[in-house]
């Protein structure tokens, strides 16, 4: 049970890092199980079958879209080679924590079984930041957004495909976010753009600031 209860209606910034900091992701492969999993899981409870390749459409949510309600809502998100980052609205009661579980356990036997190892791939239970503000809300969606060139892995954020921000430029990539919450503190989505590119320099030191947004305990 997690010390303070995850309330339904309110936005919590979830991330997990793998166990010792180590890799999760290892190939473009992983990353697509993984978000497949995640798109997957918003509304199911069922296990979820990997029959799709890598190179199938990554939008394609299939009939997931005519669903029912799903039990968390996805904001925005960040797939990193050792960690990830969700902006999650809990829909139903202990939605994100049966979604996290379901998601993570599911994720990590995938990779067990692929690469022949044993023992768990994440460090932890997942970590959790109550969003508070509205303020608060962008600034971390902007973080996260900001994370593979803050890492550098991408010199442009167009280049990266495993998060949400080109979700935010256009709606007919990753459909099952609700970007609204967002992008309604913005005139348009070239302005929520604006927003994040602006402060890639001062992304950098956001030392000052990370008690919004992470535990690095």
């Amino acid at each position: 049970m997690r010390k303070t209860p995850l309330i339904t209606d309110h936005i919590y910034h979830i991330f997990n890092r793998g166990v010792n900091k180590g890799e999760i992701f290892f190939n473009d492969g992983d990353y697509y199980r993984f978000y497949l999993a995640a798109v997957h899981y918003t509304i199911k409870t069922t296990k979820f079958s990997y029959e799709r390749s890598p190179t199938d459409n990554f939008n394609d949510t299939g009939s997931l879209n005519s669903l029912n309600q799903p039990r968390v809502e996805i904001l925005a998100y960040c797939l990193m080679p050792n960690h990830f980052h969700f902006l999650i609205k809990q829909s139903v009661d202990n939605g994100i924590t049966s979604y996290m579980r379901q998601l993570t356990n599911s994720y990590s036997h995938y990779v067990n079984i692929k690469y022949k190892r044993v023992g768990p791939l994440f460090g932890s239970r997942f970590k959790n930041v109550l969003i508070e503000t509205e303020e608060q809300l962008i600034h971390v969606s902007r973080y996260i957004h900001l994370n593979p060139l803050i890492l550098g892995l991408v010199p442009n954020l167009n280049n990266y495909r495993w998060s949400s921000y080109l979700g935010f430029l256009n709606e007919d990539e990753n459909r099952f976010l609700n970007r609204e919450l967002i992008l309604e503190h913005f005139k348009n989505p070239q302005d929520y753009q604006k927003f994040v590119l602006d402060q890639a320099d001062y992304a950098r030191e956001l030392d000052r600031l990370k008690h919004l947004m992470v535990d690095e305990d």
